[in-house]
């Protein structure tokens, strides 16, 4: 297989993950609003983001002192425990309750509890892909229904503002992007550019995210595309009139990008944008597509596009060795898809914007 097939097909598999969460998401919205998990009293209060953006600070701190103090397996048990509380939750509304005890959906219990077991004991690249996108659709539909459309505009603003300030001021994304990426556990989404590709056998990912080494021991690489990006640094920094020294960095350039044999992106770039996608189908009864199975409407599905598209732009910069921050492209896409298929039902801004 070339270079090229593989870059198609691993962009092609980060597609068909965005899209498993957020067709899962609106699956999931009436579901969960008729099993009761709205998270917050008035989905409308525009305060619920600034709260749940203070949830995610402490969390992005609690992770960077856990991995300081070399005490990663608490992060490592409490992501594999909201895994399982997550794939309950979404398992509860799709399982048929065949078999129950008491009230409780034995199969979907004991789905939930294979989930972890798997996460525990054999977290390769496809079990935690699965378990992203089952946690990312149940995520991104809980959130939905808490956000009104004000609050999951707002969210989305400052975290794809946040993200940007963490990856290219900070930099301490980076550091918990490499942390978090050494326990395997899906708070990533794998994306294997080899057939013979395995996670688990890929050991210890130090050095991946590090400007003076452009890829690492096992060949992965990362979306913020710092590696690359520091081999395409270097060659302009030796840059020579020369021209076949200019053909000789290309060929490097190249050649270090078929060694990669898989990218990762951070299971909350697909579960953010997804945010508003689930909320614009709760909140608006407007534009209904009448899909079976799903709860979509036409602001809704433009916010899905826009998400794709801002996918299809932050790959193509990733496989281009730019660095970058995710959510400000995804996020942006979402909002502005959300806005254009919001007018395009008939809309006004102020009622797309929830005012």
């Amino acid at each position: 297989m070339n270079h090229r097939t593989r870059v198609y097909l691993a962009v092609a598999f980060t597609v068909a993950l965005f899209l498993g969460v957020q067709l899962g998401a609106l699956a999931l919205v009436d579901p969960f609003q008729e099993a009761g998990h709205q998270a917050v009293e008035d989905p409308d209060d525009p305060t619920n983001s600034a709260v749940y953006f203070g949830i995610i600070l402490g969390a992005t701190a609690l992770m960077l002192v856990t991995f300081k103090y070399d005490v990663q397996w608490l992060i490592k048990a409490m992501i594999i425990g909201v895994s399982v509380m997550l794939a309950w939750f979404v398992f509860a509304e799709l399982v048929p309750p065949v078999v129950t005890v008491g009230e409780v959906n034995a199969l979907a219990a004991l789905a939930a509890l294979v989930v972890g077991a798997a996460l525990l004991f054999y977290p390769e690249w496809y079990v935690i892909d699965a378990t992203g996108v089952v946690m990312g659709a149940g995520a991104a539909a809980l959130f939905g229904i808490s956000f009104g459309l004000l609050p999951a505009i707002l969210l989305l603003a400052v975290l794809a503002v946040y993200d940007a300030i963490s990856v290219y001021r900070t930099e301490h994304m980076l550091d918990l992007a490499e942390g978090v990426m050494d326990l395997k556990i899906p708070v990533v989404l794998v994306i294997p550019t080899s057939l013979s590709y395995s996670y688990l056998a890929s050991g210890s990912t130090d050095g991946v995210l590090e400007d003076d080494d452009a890829d690492s021991d096992d060949g992965s690489t990362q979306v913020d595309g710092s590696n690359a990006d520091a081999v395409g640094e270097s060659s302009a920094d030796d840059a020579t009139p020369n021209p076949d020294d200019s053909d000789t960095d290309t060929d490097e350039l190249s050649e270090a990008e078929q060694e990669r044999d898989a990218l990762f992106i951070g299971l909350g770039d697909a579960v953010i944008p997804t945010i508003l996608v689930a909320s614009a189908a709760y909140f608006l009864d407007v534009g209904t597509i009448d899909v079976p199975g799903i709860a979509l409407n036409v602001p809704a599905l433009g916010a899905l596009v826009g998400t794709i598209a801002g996918l299809l732009v932050l790959m193509y910069m990733v496989l281009k060795g730019r660095p970058h921050a995710g959510l400000p492209l995804l996020n942006g896409g979402a909002i502005g898809g959300y806005l254009l298929g919001a007018l395009a039902s008939g809309l006004s801004l102020a009622a797309a914007f929830g005012l």
